[in-house]
């Protein structure tokens, strides 16, 4: 299991709370990860954002959404800082085939596995992906 400490940050950026930044964030990460694997990534931070903007704290006036992309122990890890949704926790809704709900469910399919943590009243969200083999 890799240890989120010995990752290397390799971009931070913290947006406002609003859909306008589901783009920047996928633009922001698409630009740090040059690989084969980067639309994953851009898909999975699409959805992290959008959750954090339409379900959190962070869509309220002057809310914020801060997203880290990290490298280590063979994985990238993308995480979304949100600025808590009073006790909610992200979550994987049974399908129900709305179009909407779908955000975490998208995320666990891509990723090699994804979860949660509290950050004081903020909540992160993180998923790892494979890092390509060092050349």
């Amino acid at each position: 299991m890799g240890d989120a400490r010995s990752h290397v940050v390799l971009g931070e950026i913290t947006l406002p709370g609003v859909r306008r930044s589901v783009g920047v964030a996928r633009n922001f990460v698409r630009d740090l990860a040059d690989l084969p694997s980067v639309d994953d990534l851009v898909t999975a931070v699409s959805e992290m954002v959008a959750n954090a903007v339409t379900h959190t704290a962070s869509g309220l006036r002057d809310g914020r959404v801060t997203v880290v992309l990290s490298a280590g122990d063979g994985v990238l890890r993308l995480e979304v800082a949100d600025d808590g949704a009073a006790g909610g926790r992200p979550h994987v809704k049974a399908e129900v085939g709305a179009e909407t709900g779908r955000g975490m469910r998208i995320v666990e399919a891509l990723s090699a596995r994804w979860g949660f943590r509290a950050d004081g009243p903020r909540t992160v969200v993180w998923a790892e992906f494979p890092a390509p083999p060092a050349e």
